[in-house]
């Protein structure tokens, strides 16, 4: 009997000191996160207007690091203080809450694979109104310019996507110099240079689409973005089991950590 007594004092003790070790770490993480999103845009002057968050025509990749930040700090915070005072609503809340963001996960997993023809449409909607806003905000563009990059496309479909951006669309009233051209990040890049030509993409849609592969990356990128997840499928799918696991160790974890105080408060 004691050694039992003393087996559930010993991984209670494991449940409170996992919980103790990991939701700190996960606080300053999610404390990191929101100081940068929040000094991002005291850079760009939102926090002193802040109707200017909705005037932006695309997507702000700072709501990336507030949104983060903030659902990993409140899940850090609730988790710590729960297991260090042994507060059952507090780790109930955290339980709940990582339970509540697990089931979302499995759900848009699920509905991604169920409805993968809305979600290409969707991600074409997406990348084109992020097209048009290129030059409204720096993080967008350096976004985007990332993108193109490193999956070796332009634009959604092809390079004709940037004809929907005022700077580079090719019609005759245009008085931009980037007229019928794309970003610099379009451009198949020349080993022999160390320096970027940033006006690689000047009037390169003026020319045949077969001259144009010598000079840009001519395939879309929701296409290349498609085929980059069949090739990496092992290491994502990998991902998403990983946190899956650490999220559902988590719930046990709290549940766990309840039912202990609960049992030693029952026996007072």
């Amino acid at each position: 009997m004691g050694s039992t007594c003393n087996w559930i004092s010993s991984f209670s003790s494991f449940v409170t000191t996992s919980s103790l070790l990991n939701t700190p770490l996960q606080d300053l993480l999610g404390a990191t996160f929101l100081a940068v999103g929040l000094w991002a845009w005291a850079e760009k002057g939102v926090l002193a207007n802040l109707s200017s968050i909705t005037d932006l025509g695309g997507f702000d990749p700072v709501w990336l690091f507030i949104v983060v930040g903030g659902v990993m700090f409140v899940l850090g915070f609730a988790g710590c203080i729960g297991a260090l005072r042994e507060n059952t609503t507090l780790l109930k809340f955290f339980s709940v809450f990582l339970g509540l963001i697990f089931f979302l996960e499995l759900t848009a997993g699920i509905l991604a694979f169920v409805f993968k023809d809305w979600i290409k449409d969707q991600l074409n909607f997406f990348i084109n109104n992020n097209v048009k806003a290129y030059r409204d905000d720096i993080d967008l563009q350096n976004l985007i310019d990332f993108a193109q990059e490193y999956w070796s496309c332009c634009g959604a479909h092809g390079p004709d996507d940037w004809n929907l951006n005022i700077y580079f669309n090719c019609t005759e009233p245009n008085p931009s110099r980037e007229r019928c051209g794309v970003p610099f990040s379009c451009c198949v890049k020349d080993p022999a240079e160390d320096v970027i030509n940033t006006q690689c993409g000047y009037d390169v849609r003026l020319k045949l689409e077969l001259d144009r592969q010598k000079y840009i990356y001519t395939k879309g990128c929701v296409g290349q973005f498609e085929k980059w997840l069949q090739d990496n499928l092992i290491i994502v799918a990998g991902i998403f089991v990983g946190v899956a696991l650490l999220q559902i160790f988590g719930i046990c974890l709290a549940q766990n950590l309840v039912s202990d105080v609960k049992a030693v408060k029952a026996n007072w």
